[in-house]
């Protein structure tokens, strides 16, 4: 590990401004993606969502999170803000259990991902169609519900080879600080 120098935080910046433009551009082209063609596509913004959430901390998350949250509740027309709160939930626990459990591994990412679709999928069909008991209900669930939440989970691979190619050239390293350079010293030394 080395001390960050002033050239290296010029460069911070920019690979972290990079970065981010990349993250949301792929979220846009995701959202672009899910207004179009037929009721069986992937919801491709949450894969996103929770790619973005594995790797940053818990504002960064929450805030990507309620982004994708609403471009669903668009995309899909359904009530403004309740796609928002689930996904700033899922983004959070992600964050969290990416930060002090989970290593950043494909599989881990995988689990949650297939989770968190299922989970948000079921919800979706429990509050708009199951609810009002309109006939023939399950085949909603059977034909529409599963097979979406299926395409989510296999298009997850591919959303997670984009982001974790665009993290491995542009997140920032660790580097110590001064005090920590300092701090470290010494208790070699000792």
């Amino acid at each position: 590990m080395r001390i960050k120098t002033t050239r290296e935080q010029r460069i911070l910046y920019i690979k972290t401004t990079i970065r981010w433009i990349l993250y949301y551009f792929l979220i846009f082209s995701g959202f672009v993606i899910m207004t179009s063609g037929t009721w069986y596509k992937p919801i491709l913004v949450l894969p996103m969502a929770l790619a973005v959430s594995m790797n940053n901390n818990q504002y960064a998350s929450v805030l990507t999170g309620a982004l994708c949250g609403f471009l669903i509740d668009i995309s899909c027309g359904k009530l403004f803000g309740y796609n928002a709160v689930l996904l700033s939930v899922f983004c959070i626990l992600t964050s969290l259990l990416f930060e002090l459990y989970l290593k950043h591994k494909f599989l881990n990412y995988m689990m949650i991902t297939a989770a968190a679709s299922y989970i948000q999928c079921f919800l979706d069909y429990k509050f708009y169609y199951e609810m009002w008991g309109y006939a023939n209900v399950e085949r909603i669930f059977s034909q529409i519900t599963l097979r979406v939440w299926i395409y989510t989970v296999i298009s997850s691979v591919f959303i997670y080879l984009i982001f974790s190619l665009i993290n491995h050239f542009l997140m920032p390293k660790t580097h110590f600080t001064i005090e920590e350079a300092i701090s470290t010293r010494s208790q070699q030394n000792n």
